[in-house]
């Protein structure tokens, strides 16, 4: 029997475990195969989706990017991370390798920062490991990368609080954050860490096309955007400065992971969408000025109570209103024979009372 059928008949017989045991001790107790370690290790990782975007910012810096641009966005329990950078980039052919374990770059050169060690060939491996989808988008030598990973939240959780802004106080010569360990202060933490060395732009798919758009209109002349010498002699994120127009721009921003309609394409050229501060600014603006305002800008925000109120209960008092509105409605020569809608909505009794009846609005 050839190697390969044999392996095949050890599969069908045993099952995929045999293959993660270097061998078995017996009572339950086994030493598993290096892969199956590997991918444990891995899982173990990244614990929450914030753990992902150090590890792609970490990614990003070790291949010497100076600018970085990260496209986050949420569509029910789906969170998607784009990240574009003008780091060395990746060649074609190792665009599924990278997310292998192992696969560095570093042979000789590792990165040890407050997050640890970064360079084992492990990070990308971690994220594809956790995530619904992990790939590159679009790389190549000398032109940057821009890598897309999608994550369910059910299976991979982040901080439910994803709008906060962090805040940073100075404290016995230290800088210290506070507010909820979100997306935003992972950000925050890495800009300040990094700052004169990389800069950092965070925003919707929207946000993140017009800064590529402005930054790369700054960097080039009118004259070599307009003839210029084809998309490909230039780095990622000056390409859809290049644009002859809004389809032309949506389909760069499309070849680089972002999403992106003709109609907001056109209001980035026309000027209407401008781009975000890099995010080390963003931070510094949204400093409180004071010690009193850092200490309540860094406490939690308290949830509205949640408010059931049964619907007899809202139709009468739908009733009741209406019975004031009527005086309302005959001094103003207005139809009252109109329904009310009333509802609770974010901890708030609202109640809609219509001028006109449905068959005339």
């Amino acid at each position: 029997m050839a190697d390969h059928e044999l392996i095949e008949f050890v599969q069908q017989t045993t099952g995929e475990s045999h293959f993660r045991v270097e061998q078995d001790y017996g009572n339950g107790f086994v030493r598993l195969e290096s892969s199956e370690a590997e991918r444990r290790q891995a899982k173990q990782d990244i614990r929450c989706v914030e753990d992902a975007v150090i590890e792609m910012l970490r990614n990003s810096r070790d291949a010497g990017a100076h600018l970085i641009f990260l496209a986050t966005s949420k569509a029910g329990n789906l969170r998607t991370l784009t990240m574009i950078d003008d780091g060395s980039g990746i060649p074609a052919d190792l665009h599924k390798l990278v997310f292998e374990p192992r696969v560095t770059s570093k042979l000789d050169t590792f990165h040890e920062d407050k997050w640890g060690v970064h360079g084992r060939g492990m990070a990308l491996f971690s994220i594809k490991e956790n995530a619904k989808d992990a790939r590159v988008v679009a790389s190549a030598p000398g032109m940057g990368s821009s890598l897309q990973v999608v994550f369910d939240t059910d299976r991979l959780t982040e901080k439910t609080d994803q709008s906060s802004m962090p805040v940073f106080v100075q404290e016995e010569g230290r800088t210290l954050f506070r507010g909820p360990k979100n997306i935003n202060r992972t950000v925050g933490e890495f800009s300040l860490d990094e700052r004169g060395k990389s800069l950092v732009f965070l925003g919707s798919g929207i946000e993140i096309a017009a800064a590529l758009y402005d930054l790369g209109c700054k960097a080039l002349s009118d004259k070599e955007r307009i003839f210029h010498k084809g998309l490909e002699a230039y780095p990622l994120y000056l390409r859809p400065s290049l644009a002859s127009g809004p389809d032309e721009l949506t389909e760069i921003c499309q070849s680089l992971g972002l999403e992106l309609s003709t109609r907001s394409a056109r209001r980035i050229i026309d000027g209407q969408i401008k781009r975000p501060p890099s995010f080390l600014e963003l931070l510094t603006a949204a400093q409180p000025k004071s010690a009193s305002e850092a200490s309540a800008a860094s406490r939690p925000k308290q949830r509205k109570k949640a408010v059931n109120l049964s619907e007899d209960d809202l139709q009468g008092f739908g009733t009741d209103v209406m019975g004031a509105y009527k005086n309302l409605a005959a001094a103003y020569y207005l139809n009252a024979d109109v329904q009310p809608k009333v509802y609770v909505r974010d901890g708030e009794l609202v109640v809609k009372v219509p001028l006109l009846p449905d068959d005339l609005q």
